[in-house]
């Protein structure tokens, strides 16, 4: 597996380099958003470690120029405290985020986590469409088609409407889809999930603001609609 680490504190970069290089990882290394850009357009990339402070192009507008050619999976580094950083980042099309300073150990679970989600997603290729309710999600093309439109989604986009359209009618709690869509326990703040269902329901809702698709079950947490 190769992963593209994007931070202009070079210690911090020689570091996490060191420890992916010692779990087997091919590892590419840029130190400011413009070349951090040309390795993921040049390189095959399987996953990326991206500071959201970055030197000549930001990591946001990194985040969101990549997610206009590729779907690899993101993770966001933020020495921010702040909420709306984060929520940002996931806006922008990141999976994850981390806040700094960070364990070493926790970052490597969650691209681990991140990785063995990709690796069965690839594998439910095989499936090739899956339809529920007029929606019809394309395996291949990790692609989601309503009302004759194709809707591109982020890695965690389609994970997370994947789960729900597989399992329509049953609720998940967002500590449940945190444990099967991120595939961890995610420490802290659960709201991502908000973030992303939120998402989710701008791009396939006729009206966000009163979903017939994805559903919350209030106090509970949330579902896809029955056929």
């Amino acid at each position: 597996m190769k992963i593209l680490i994007v931070d202009d504190e070079k210690l911090l970069v020689k570091g996490i380099k060191f420890n992916f290089e010692q779990e087997g990882f091919m590892v590419e290394t840029a130190y400011d958003g413009e070349e951090a850009l040309k390795l993921a357009r040049d390189k095959s990339i399987d996953i990326i470690i991206l500071d959201l402070m970055l030197p000549k192009v930001d990591g946001l507008s990194v985040c969101q120029k990549i997610r206009d050619f590729s779907r690899v999976p993101i993770i966001m580094l933020t020495a921010k405290a702040d909420d709306m950083d984060k929520i940002l980042g996931l806006e922008y099309g990141a999976d994850d985020y981390l806040t700094k300073p960070f364990n070493i150990l926790e970052l490597k679970a969650r691209v681990k986590a991140i990785l063995r989600r990709s690796q069965s997603s690839q594998e439910n290729q095989s499936k090739g469409t899956v339809t529920s309710a007029g929606i019809e999600l394309d395996y291949n093309f990790r692609k989601l088609k309503i009302d004759g439109r194709w809707i591109e989604l982020t890695s965690k986009e389609f994970d997370l409407i994947e789960l729900l359209i597989n399992n329509a009618g049953k609720v998940y709690s967002r500590e449940n889809l945190l444990d099967i869509v991120w595939g961890y326990d995610y420490p802290g703040d659960i709201r991502t999930v908000d973030v992303h269902v939120r998402r989710l329901r701008e791009k396939i809702e006729p009206n966000a603001a009163k979903p017939v698709y994805i559903l919350t079950k209030w106090g509970v947490g949330y579902y896809f609609k029955e056929s």
